[in-house]
């Protein structure tokens, strides 16, 4: 019998296959696990040196509040002035009659 006709050594050569590819993936998991953790790592550092993006996250997430308030209160004032600009147009349209005073 021929190398190439034994069965238990095609099942061999590949189950050594499949092995080296199962010992490549497991490199690069290991790889990626390791960056992960020296990330991690890195972000604890940082967060344990007083790293004020916390804070600062909250500064502008009050500034950010703020603003909407100041642009909800902007526009309740051009609604106040279109509403007046529409009184004083009919108005003009009206020739000024009517004796009506701008609200």
């Amino acid at each position: 019998m021929s190398d190439a006709e034994r069965p238990d050594l095609a099942a061999l050569e590949a189950l050594e296959e499949m092995l080296r590819l199962l010992e490549a993936e497991l490199a690069s998991w290991r790889r990626r696990a390791l960056a992960a953790e020296s990330r991690a790592a890195d972000l604890l550092r940082t967060l344990e040196q007083g790293d004020d993006a916390p804070s600062r996250s909250r500064q502008l997430e009050d500034r950010g509040n703020e603003l909407e308030q100041r642009l909800e209160h902007a526009r309740a004032r051009v609604g106040d002035l279109i509403a007046r600009l529409a009184f004083l147009e009919e108005q003009a349209d009206d020739g000024g009659n009517g004796g009506a005073t701008i609200p």
